[in-house]
């Protein structure tokens, strides 16, 4: 039997003992390959992760950029165009996913920045350019004012007919431009600029309808019970009022149709109702209107349109400044119905006719709605009593008899009242309603003979020349 040699067992040692180191390296060679296949799919899960984060980084950043776009280009312009006209809609943000995050709170901010800034701006500028146009007004009616005195003082002084007229109607022009003037300082913060005494109302209104183009197709009907009158400091303001509601009526008119004025006593003031046939106003125009008459919000100048209407924005202020109230809404006549309501307490005060008579140019009440004018009383707050019975007439009128202030009623209207015979009421009534209407011709005639008389009577009581006296112009 052959022996192995001790080398070939040393061989055979040496391989065995290789075999099992490589086969260690080759386990551990196993693991190390599976370490590294494990962190390089670990490296390329972060490396997709991390470009998906990329991506959605650079779609944010381009759907900020472009919101940031839409806030130039868009909600700003739209912003400022709706500060003037509340109407035009401010878009929102273009991608719903901003909403409540930084970016809508930080684009808000900027948006309520620039609406403060101009809108301090707004106030600013148009303070700014309320007082230069108050400062113009109130010089211009001042010098209006003047050549209206110089007017009347000329229709005094010339006793042509023809002079008379030419001066008539240049006085009129002068009161139209003195209308919008004044109109136009009062929406600006202006005084009216003219103090009256107490006024009948009905005399007020007829003033009002003087100021106005188309005058002549004013129909006023007065229901007054008692002689009403405006206290002074309201006078001239609520002549403007009604003159701002007649004008708007008159233009929006045809120039055949009439446009009514009824005076109304009521229980606790007076309303002066102003009725039209014309095209009327939309619901949305009706809501504009109360707006404006109601003065309750600062008015700025950019927001009476151009050009700008000034007539209800005036009447707003001096509502506002005076407190009587201004209505409108569509008449019954398919036009528009104006409501001037004036509080009996403090604005209305009844006057005595003997010592204040009222004006020939004023209405006469109606005394078929109201048999005895010395009957009623102005009803703030007390009931009307019974009308007394006519008593007949006498041979002889005898002197008009005074009543004793009547015990005053809380909210009433102080009194200061006169019986005035029914049978004298009743032919004053019937002679004015028999005497036919006069032409504007007969009219100017008319004026000229009496100024003509007055200015011959005075020359012949005085030796120097007549002057005439000085007031105010009837408007």
């Amino acid at each position: 039997m052959t022996s192995i040699p001790e080398a070939l067992l040393w061989c055979l040692s040496a391989g065995t003992a290789a075999a099992v180191v490589l086969a260690a390296l080759s386990i551990r060679a196993r693991g190390q390959r599976a370490d590294l296949r494990s962190r390089l799919t670990a490296a390329e899960e972060q490396n997709s992760a991390t470009l998906h984060s990329n991506t959605e980084l650079s779609a944010r950043l381009r759907a900020t950029e472009a919101e940031i776009r839409h806030l130039a280009g868009t909600r700003l312009p739209d912003l400022t165009l709706a500060l003037a006209h509340p109407h035009v809609p401010v878009p929102g943000l273009m991608d719903a996913r901003f909403a409540g995050t930084e970016t809508d709170q930080a684009l808000s901010a900027v948006l309520e920045q620039v609406s403060d800034a101009i809108t301090k701006e707004r106030a600013r500028v148009d303070a700014a350019a309320q007082s230069t146009l108050r400062g113009a007004t109130t010089t211009i009616q001042a010098l209006l004012y003047r050549l209206q005195t110089a007017l009347q003082d000329m229709q005094h002084r010339y006793d042509d007919p023809n002079v008379a007229q030419d001066l008539l109607n240049a006085d009129f022009l002068n009161e139209q431009a003195l209308r919008r003037i004044q109109a136009t300082g009062v929406v600006c913060g202006a005084w009216p600029g003219l103090t009256r005494e107490d006024s009948y109302l009905a005399e007020l209104v007829v003033g009002a309808t003087s100021r106005l183009r188309g005058y002549e197709r004013v129909q006023v009907s007065n229901q007054l019970r008692d002689p009403i009158a405006v206290v002074a400091r309201a006078v001239e303001p609520i002549a403007i009022v009604v003159t701002e509601l007649l004008a708007n009526a008159l233009h929006h008119s045809h120039r055949e149709l009439p446009v009514t004025i009824t005076l109304q006593q009521g229980n606790r003031g007076a309303s002066v109702i102003v009725d039209d046939y014309g095209v009327g106003m939309h619901d949305d125009e009706i809501k504009a209107a109360m707006e404006l008459l109601s003065g309750d919000d600062d008015l700025l100048l950019t927001q009476l349109g151009d050009p700008p209407r000034s007539g209800f924005a005036a009447a707003g202020q001096l509502v506002r400044q005076y407190g009587f109230g201004v209505h409108v809404e569509p008449s019954p006549y398919g036009g528009v119905r104006a409501v001037v309501y004036i509080p009996g307490d403090p604005l209305l005060t009844v006057l005595d006719e003997s010592a204040q008579p009222m004006s020939v140019m004023a209405p006469l009440p109606h005394r078929s709605a109201v048999p005895d004018r010395s009957s009623s009383v102005l009803p703030t707050g007390s009931a009307t009593q019974p009308p007394a019975a006519a008593p007949p007439a006498p041979a002889a009128q005898p002197a008009p008899s005074y009543e004793a202030p009547a015990q005053q009623a809380e909210g009433e209207l102080p009194r200061r009242r006169r019986r005035k015979p029914v049978s004298e009421l009743d032919e004053s009534a019937e002679r004015t309603a028999s005497l036919p209407p006069r032409s504007p011709e007969e009219t100017g005639s008319r004026w000229a003979a009496l100024q003509r008389g007055t200015e011959s009577g005075r020359a012949a009581a005085q030796s120097e020349p007549p002057r005439s006296p000085e007031g105010n112009a009837q408007s």
